[in-house]
């Protein structure tokens, strides 16, 4: 069951507590406002178009217009020539699925892999806001934990950005076919998902990530489903500080790797970067596209890619 914000005495620590996180969400609403503005003006709405066109009204017919349109029963009614008048339904509703599972606190950076996501999340929300579009958040682990239905306005964006950044799970695990069966449930119209992970699914990797593939190509066709991974340079990398230990954020498991060793961290280098490889090539395969954001590295050109490659395929 999805869990409800638990209300609690403010003491404080928690004023203190809260006095940072509000800098640090004002912060980040103005890094989003000005990468919003300076870089993604005009390629969101050229991409995303609205659900259809929806009749409007019924006017005279003038010189020029198209025949096709022309309302024949309130033609023969009327005695003189009248068309239909459409309106493009321009208004989407865009989820964020962000998973909030315990890989997502890592960071080798100064930020982690959530606050990486929740960057790029202010973003694409923001983006939405200024089409008046209106945006809503699954926050998962495996299971949904929160849910904030679409919704507009500055006041709700900031609100998705706090909970990103700071809504506290109560499991570990990653399932990420579970948010995507909690959005085709909740959703009644077709949306625009954009899933934020870090696509590491713990144990059974292979098979959690057919699972997922199947799940994604099925979600794919009621809705316009968008992956985004969010990744750290030290999970493809180790440094030379000898005999390391290493704990998986959701299973616990600890290795002892020797990391004085050459041949110990390039294996280690050449096994994560053919799994993040693998990974994308299996999810593109389904048609979805991805975006790849690396924490501490500039994501936007990523972005600003992924709008490029699909303004040329849509025009």
């Amino acid at each position: 069951m999805m869990r409800k914000p638990v209300q609690h005495t403010i003491t404080a620590e928690d004023e203190a507590r809260a006095a940072e996180i509000l800098g640090r969400v004002r912060r980040m609403e103005v890094c989003t406002h000005r990468l919003v503005n300076d870089a993604l003006a005009g390629r969101y709405a050229s991409v995303f178009k609205g659900r259809g066109m929806d009749f409007d009204r019924v006017r005279n017919y003038v010189a020029g217009d198209d025949v096709r349109t022309i309302d024949w029963n309130v033609t023969a009614r009327t005695g003189e020539a009248h068309i239909k008048v459409f309106t493009e339904e321009r208004e989407l509703t865009i989820l964020l699925l962000i998973d909030i599972s315990a890989s997502s606190d890592f960071g080798s950076v100064e930020s982690s892999k959530r606050e990486l996501a929740a960057e790029a999340a202010g973003v694409l929300a923001a983006s939405a806001i200024r089409n008046r579009d209106k945006v809503g958040v699954i926050l998962f682990c495996d299971d949904v934990e929160l849910y904030i239905p679409p919704g507009k306005g500055r006041t709700h964006i900031m609100r998705i950005i706090r909970e990103i950044l700071f809504f506290r799970a109560r499991r570990k695990g990653t399932d990420i076919v579970c948010a995507l069966d909690f959005a085709n449930r909740v959703l009644h119209r077709r949306a625009v998902l954009f899933l934020v992970s870090d696509f590491c699914l713990g144990a059974d990797q292979e098979k959690k990530m057919q699972r997922l593939l199947t799940k994604l190509q099925v979600s794919s066709r009621r809705h316009d489903v968008i992956a985004v991974s969010v990744t750290d340079p030290r999970e493809e990398s180790l440094p030379d500080v000898g005999l390391l230990c290493i704990e998986d954020a959701e299973t616990g498991e600890v290795v002892e790797l020797a990391t004085s060793s050459q041949e110990v961290r390039d294996s280690y280098t050449r096994q994560a970067r053919d799994r993040r490889e693998n990974t994308a090539a299996k999810i593109r395969s389904r048609g979805i596209d991805l975006v790849e954001c690396v924490n501490g590295e500039n994501w936007m050109p990523q972005l600003l890619g992924f709008f490029q490659n699909r303004r040329q395929r849509s025009g």
